[in-house]
């Protein structure tokens, strides 16, 4: 399955220079990583290329490491940045690539903290269930009560307003969202992030550009 995922790298101590890495999928036990757009590197867990370093591998996933800081990428995931400091999120430009099922995922931030979303243009919201607000510390009963409609019927739902919400080096402040006493496997990228861009499906990517 090919697959990529956009990784911009800040390294630790007086080199600032990013760098661009792609998991574009797994050999084995090996990650199969673009480093700035060269050709495909097979690199296994305890060997390092162009300073970044695989830690273990399991199934579409691969831990690396890069100044002292660790990232877990799965593949067909969009992009995450690790290693410094942290940079600022400055980017105005989501790709994110079709997984099985032809659904969007994508690796994000919710309040700082590491989420999956689902891109759904059918939610009004970013929506989530109670157990993930929870894992984000969001309280959410202090949010103005609310019924939405589900698969399982009416359900009480806590409106809440989420400081910030990151994709990459893309960053959103101030985000309506919707809290559901319902199980989620994922939070659903709802339409208070997606209407700030201007969508684009080409194929089997789609590229959010801001807005606003």
């Amino acid at each position: 399955m090919r697959a990529l995922l956009a990784l911009a790298l800040s390294l630790a101590g007086g080199m600032a220079a990013a760098q661009s890495v792609t998991l574009q999928g797994m050999l084995g036990n090996k990650a199969l990583l673009i480093v700035d757009g060269g050709a495909p590197k097979s690199v296994a867990p305890g060997e390092s290329y162009k300073g970044v370093k695989v830690l273990s591998t399991q199934g579409d996933q691969a831990v690396l490491e890069v100044g002292g800081r660790q990232q877990t990428l799965h593949v067909g995931e969009a992009p995450a940045s690790v290693g410094g400091s942290g940079p600022a999120a400055r980017g105005n430009r989501i790709v994110l690539t079709a997984s099985t099922g032809d659904h969007f995922l994508t690796q994000g931030t919710i309040n700082g903290r590491a989420v999956q979303f689902l891109v759904d243009t059918g939610a009004t919201t970013v929506a989530m269930g109670t157990a993930d607000a929870e894992r984000l510390g969001i309280d959410y009963t202090k949010g103005q009560l609310a019924r939405s409609s589900t698969a399982n019927g009416v359900v009480a739902t806590y409106l809440v307003k989420l400081s910030s919400v990151r994709i990459g080096d893309v960053e959103v402040y101030e985000v309506d969202a919707a809290v559901l006493p319902v199980a989620m496997p994922r939070i659903l990228l709802g339409n208070s992030f997606l209407t700030r861009f201007q969508m684009t499906r080409m194929n089997d990517q789609l590229v959010l550009e801001r807005r606003y």
